[in-house]
């Protein structure tokens, strides 16, 4: 059984885990509703992301530069992704696109062994943020408490941006009728690859942000992939707030099964997703159904 202290700490890890599962899953989410495309690949640029913000920290000491890096890397992957691969395939719309960023994944997966090896690695906390705060008795790591308030900074810019802007309506236009968006003169492909880039900038920020939290191994994209893929399920399609209570409770559900029940942690997740599926085929957050 687990006293107060220890439930409040867990509880703490399991919100920054799921902040860092949005960072992921937000874009995949986006990505998901507008262009009706699973993107495999999503969990490379977070793995990617992590091992390059790795590369620039060591060769410059700079953990705010290395950040910088690693958004800067996934964001570049996933341009070259959407611009010179998915745009060829939109048409299709069935198998083609998952077969196409399944093997992007795994050669982006290969490419990373070849690149910084089979070793996994672990990224110190910078020194700023290494210290420990007190709450309820209990000394919490300061940078995991960061995560956790720059989760919600990043939550509160986005919907913000999609709620409020002129390019926010156009994406949610996007995202609700591609045809008529066309119609209207939207540019949907610009779109497309804006959309794309942002959510390929998030999963690079998020992989190397969780880098002293999760590691940096090759493997890591596939772990996380599943995590996302199940976020967006539950949470419905293309729904921010929906990706992030999702997220937050999925993280809360794996860091308590993983304490309560380490032998079997990894059913907890997929169990929540069977149940949810079971219940509400469009989601917790689905436009099929009531919220």
């Amino acid at each position: 059984m687990l006293n107060v202290a220890m439930a409040i700490s867990q509880l703490l890890n399991g919100l920054a885990f799921g902040m860092l599962l949005f960072l992921l899953a937000a874009g995949l989410s986006l990505m998901f509703g507008l262009m009706g495309i699973v993107n495999l690949a999503h969990g490379s640029y977070f793995m990617v992301g992590a091992f390059s913000g790795l590369t620039a920290l060591e060769a410059t000491g700079s953990f705010l530069l290395a950040i910088l890096v690693g958004s800067l890397s996934g964001t570049f992957l996933g341009f070259l992704t959407e611009r010179f691969f998915l745009r060829r395939v939109y048409s299709l719309r069935h198998h083609e696109p998952i077969l196409l960023t399944f093997a992007l994944s795994l050669v982006l997966s290969d490419l990373s062994l070849f690149l910084w090896s089979g070793t996994p690695r672990w990224v110190q906390v910078p020194e700023y943020l290494s210290f420990t705060l007190n709450i309820a008795g209990n000394f919490y790591p300061a940078y995991r408490l960061a995560i956790i308030l720059g989760g919600i900074i990043i939550f509160v810019a986005i919907y913000l941006f999609q709620e409020k802007t002129l390019w926010g309506a156009i994406v949610r236009a996007g995202v609700d009728d591609k045809e008529m968006a066309t119609g209207l003169g939207i540019n949907i492909p610009l779109v497309f690859t804006i959309v794309f880039c942002f959510g390929a900038f998030l999963a690079g920020f998020g992989g190397f942000v969780g880098s002293p939290i999760l590691g940096v191994f090759v493997g890591l994209d596939i772990e996380i992939i599943m995590l996302a893929l199940a976020v967006v399920i539950v949470g419905g399609i293309g729904s921010l707030p929906g990706c992030l209570v999702t997220c937050l409770f999925l993280g809360i559900a794996d860091t308590f099964g993983k304490v309560l029940w380490p032998a079997y942690s990894s059913l907890t997740i997929y169990a929540i997703l069977v149940m949810v599926l079971l219940v509400r085929p469009t989601g917790l957050f689905g436009k099929g159904g009531t919220n």
